[in-house]
């Protein structure tokens, strides 16, 4: 994988902690992500079908890179509960660059031995 492939943060939110590990955790074990935090206990206030919700969610920070993003997206649409699953990506412009070769790496479909 190239040293240039763009790094992005991914956010998307859950309805609870067992669907956001579970896309968390088949997310890095198929390399579509090097990293997903999970953060609980989030309130989300949305218009959803004509009136105003606040739910309580997960919210999950993925990290991938631009190449692997349609494959991440495939997978986390067809993993997610949700009939419209928020997915942003947004482009790291700055980070320290071991981090960023690391990423690279974990999501790497042709790993290489390290």
């Amino acid at each position: 994988m190239a040293d240039t492939d763009p790094v992005l943060l991914c956010y998307c939110t859950c309805p609870d902690e067992g669907s956001a590990r579970h896309i968390a955790e088949t997310l890095v074990a198929d390399r579509l992500a090097a990293c997903v935090n999970r953060l609980p206990g989030i309130a989300s206030t949305y218009r959803w079908r004509g009136d105003v919700t606040t739910d309580s969610e997960h919210l999950l920070l993925i990290k991938t890179t631009a190449t692997r993003f349609e494959a991440l997206r495939t997978r986390l649409l067809a993993l997610h509960p949700y009939d419209l699953p928020e997915l942003i990506a947004v482009p790291v412009e700055h980070a320290h660059a071991p981090y960023l070769a690391w990423v690279r790496e974990a999501t790497d479909d042709a790993p290489q031995d390290c």
